[in-house]
This record gives C-alpha cells, sequence and structure tokens, in this order.
C-alpha cells in the first residue's frame, strides 16, 4: 500500500474487479471504534521528536501520516454524513495538534455513523460503490494498517485486536495479490479524466508464511513489509 496526500482512501472497487462485502460487515461500527481506539493510544506517544521520522507509508513522515490519518476519519463521517466525502471541511490541512485533531474526527464518526440506518445506506465514491457497513470496513483496514505504519515508525509494539485485524483482513483480501498496477490501470480507464491523477493505493503483496502473526499478514497484503 502505497500512500498519498491526494487521499486515496478506502480504494475497494473497480470496473474490473468483483467485490464482495466482507463477512462481518453486517455491523463493524464496534470493530471500528475499537481500531481507533488503538490508533489514539499509539497517536498519543508520539513524540515530538518523532515528527520527522520515516514511515512504510511511501513519501510521508509521522506528521504527513498523522495528518493523513485525520483526514481518513473526517472522510468517514462525511460519508456517514452524507457529505461530500471531498469538501473543504475534510480536505484542510492538519499540520499540528494532531492529537486533538484526531479526537475531534472520531467524535464526528461516532456521531455521523450512530443510527443503524447508515449501514444500510448506498455510499459512492469516485472509484466505489458500497453499502454503509461495507464502506466502513474498507476504512477499517485503512486506519489499522496506518497505526501500524505509525507504530512501526515511534518504535511502538501495540497489542492487536485479532477481531480488528481480522475484520480489516477480510475487507481488503478482494484485491489480487499480484499485478494490481493494471486494476488500477483500469480503474483510471473508467473514471472521468479530472479524477484520474491518482498513486496507485496499494502494491503487490508481499509473501509472508502461512504460519505469520495475522496483523504481519494484513499489512503484507497491504503491500508491506512486515519486518
Amino acid at each position: 500500500m502505497t500512500c498519498s496526500r491526494a487521499d486515496n482512501a478506502g480504494m475497494t472497487m473497480t470496473a474490473d474487479t468483483p467485490l464482495r462485502s466482507p463477512a462481518g460487515a453486517g455491523d463493524p461500527r464496534l470493530t471500528f471504534a475499537k481500531a481507533v481506539a488503538l490508533a489514539t493510544a499509539v497517536i498519543g506517544r508520539v513524540s515530538p521528536g518523532q515528527l520527522a521520522n520515516p514511515t512504510p507509508c511511501d513519501d510521508l513522515d509521522v506528521a504527513a501520516l498523522l495528518g493523513h490519518m485525520v483526514t481518513v476519519l473526517r472522510r468517514v463521517a462525511a460519508l456517514g454524513r452524507g457529505d461530500d466525502p471531498f469538501g473543504a471541511g475534510v480536505m484542510a490541512p492538519v499540520r499540528e495538534d494532531f492529537g486533538p485533531a484526531w479526537l475531534d474526527a472520531a467524535s464526528e464518526v461516532e456521531r455521523a455513523w450512530a443510527d443503524d440506518a447508515v449501514l444500510v445506506q448506498t455510499m459512492r465514491l469516485p472509484w466505489s460503490e458500497l453499502s454503509g457497513a461495507a464502506m466502513l470496513v474498507s476504512y477499517l483496514n485503512e486506519v489499522t494498517v496506518h497505526t501500524w505504519d505509525l507504530a512501526k515508525a515511534t518504535g511502538q509494539r501495540p497489542a492487536w485486536d485479532p477481531q480488528i485485524v481480522s475484520l480489516a483482513f477480510d475487507g481488503i483480501r478482494f484485491l489480487p495479490g499480484e499485478n494490481r498496477a493494471a486494476v488500477f490501470e483500469a480503474m483510471r480507464a473508467s473514471m472521468p479524466a479530472e479524477q484520474r491523477n491518482f498513486a496507485d493505493p496499494f502494491a503487490d503483496a508481499v509473501p509472508v508464511t502461512g504460519d505469520a502473526p495475522l496483523i504481519d499478514r494484513l499489512v503484507a497484503w497491504n503491500g508491506r513489509q512486515p519486518c
């Protein structure tokens, strides 16, 4: 997985790639809240001296990754409200006070997704059309992997909740393991010209052993080197 300041977050469907709803997508809100809580703990342990550290997320240092993570939550909240997930409030830069900005965005998500009806609403991004529940699972993968990125960059070893990681993994395995560049090229061809300028959001999966920890298998499937 690569990361772009243009925010290609939650990219989950192409014209040529069939997408199944994740098995646990009936009501993933509690699991998503647990993932946000774990990310909150990791963010809270980042010191000012670590903000310039490199991360596994291409071209982003810790400060830029934190800003990207806040934008991810803002987008999830906007989708839950039925607002433009690329609106000015979502895309506003986050350059400091990352912890408070993250907590504010997390509160927005909780409010926006409080109504059960949100889970069955159809949500659209330029590259996907999913039920609310399936869309939330796609962002569960994003939050979890970026939490791993941040932990890796700042020397943390969080205790990974198997429920979170398992559902996140279920939500990303629609992608083929190899030749993902062709998938994203086909996606660009089916999108309006003004929306085609984005970096491939996922590199090819990295091979790992079958007995590797589940978090290692998740990040490897997202194109990360887990070691």
